[in-house]
């Protein structure tokens, strides 16, 4: 039974706190698992061989280094925004930027999920990739999301919950076919050469972008200071074995360089012929659309907590009384999502999703020494995950460099105009 919102609860907000542990894990785990892991084996088998299952337990300690101190400074706060919380311990303009540029890197990103959904579907029905076909598609499936965002917290959960299982089973059980039937590979002899060993941490370590998905509905979530850090860390190792389980399998079946353009696809037909092919298109199709749906549940609570703490206008605060959802704020995304999609102009924008991820990162684990100062340990753990943060942005390129600059002036010029106009 829903509860009514918790507004007469001081400091809360008027949302429902529907989201449980299951539910908060769901939304860091959509983050996390999108298209990539349906291209992603492939790449690794190619270049690593026998070594590549092993980079996700070795390299997801990287990952476990900005998730911990990331997930400690999220049991700090209960109130939704994620980044935009965070960062305003240095500050509004902190806050403004990070939300901001956390913002514009979700919706790109999400806009350009939605094109591979459409890439997906046209593989089965090629009418579904080119002009109105393409159109419907991008309408339907973002349109549907909003409702179902507007219409209840619970209600895009359940959805989440939905598309979960039916993206995790089939590879679960395709891997654990092709380990019975084909055998676990052997194990590497040797370890790649250090060149080889950094460009494999790199690659593993973009595979767990986007489990700061769960954390910005903490206004909405049970217990958020305990069921927040205890999902982020909780789904980070989950999707790890998920990951090392399903690259095992996939070395063990697939001969070097037999994966083709969609390895995943051709995987599931070697262990279990076209049923196996046709479940991965499906598995990809439905992941696809849990990353779209889980990052709408989460990414607009950016702006509604942008606007409730005065950083955007106040329309975008709104609250559904009947439904306790940051209505506007989802309707606003879901036509922004729509319209990148349709357009395709946003691509330009994507090249700094990682780097902008690792500025909300860093600002997040950098809010840790004011949360928690004077421990030693906790400072450690957090200079560590500031350390790998600069490590992967480093590797930008020169583009997602002149991008994530060109976001930040344009975050300087509209705080300005926000603040000239009253908010």
């Amino acid at each position: 039974m829903s509860r009514a919102p918790d507004a007469a609860v001081p400091g809360e907000e008027p949302l429902r706190r529907d989201i449980g542990l299951v539910g908060a894990s769901f939304l860091a785990f959509n983050g996390l698992v999108g298209a990539g892991i349906f291209v992603l084996p492939g790449t690794l088998a190619d270049r690593f061989g026998a070594f590549s299952p092993w980079a996700f337990p070795l390299f997801g300690l990287l990952a476990l280094a900005i998730a911990w101190p990331f997930a400690r400074i999220a049991g700090h706060h209960s109130r939704s925004g994620g980044p935009v919380v965070y960062a305003a311990a240095f500050g509004p303009l902190a806050a403004f930027q990070a939300g901001w540029i956390y913002y514009v890197a979700r919706v790109t990103a999400l806009a350009a999920n939605t094109n591979v959904l459409v890439s997906y579907l046209a593989s089965l029905a090629p009418a579904l990739g080119q002009g109105w076909g393409r159109a419907g598609v991008i309408l339907a499936t973002v349109g549907l999301i909003t409702a179902v965002n507007i219409a209840g917290v619970r209600r895009a959960i359940r959805l989440l919950d939905l598309l979960t299982l039916l993206k995790a089973l089939p590879l679960l059980v395709l891997a654990l076919a092709a380990l019975a039937w084909f055998g676990p590979p052997a194990a590497p002899v040797a370890l790649p050469p250090l060149g080889d060993l950094e460009a494999a941490a790199l690659l593993t370590l973009y595979a767990f972008v986007g489990f700061e998905n769960g954390v910005v509905t903490a206004g909405e979530t049970k217990e958020p200071r305990r069921t927040i850090p205890r999902a982020l860390i909780a789904t980070v190792i989950a999707t790890a074995a998920l990951y090392f389980l399903v690259q095992l399998a996939y070395v063990a079946a697939m001969p070097p360089g037999g994966g083709g353009d969609a390895p995943l696809v051709g995987f599931g037909r070697t262990v279990a012929g076209s049923w196996g092919g046709w479940a991965l298109t499906a598995a990809a199709i439905f992941s696809v659309l849990g990353n779209v749906s889980g990052g709408m549940t989460g990414s607009a609570r950016t702006s509604y907590a942008m606007a409730r703490d005065g950083l955007l206008p106040a329309w975008f605060g709104a609250v559904d009384p009947a439904r306790a959802t940051p209505a506007n704020s989802i309707l606003f995304m879901g036509m922004l999502i729509a319209l990148l999609a349709l357009s395709g102009s946003f691509v330009w924008l994507a090249v700094a999703s990682v780097l902008a991820r690792m500025f909300v990162y860093g600002i997040g684990i950098a809010a840790l020494f004011r949360a928690e100062p004077g421990r030693p340990g906790v400072a450690a753990a957090a200079l560590l995950g500031l350390l790998v943060c600069g490590w992967v942005a480093a590797q930008a390129g020169a583009a997602a460099w002149m991008t994530l600059g060109a976001l930040a002036l344009a975050g300087f010029a509209l705080y300005g105009i926000a603040q000239r106009s009253g908010g």
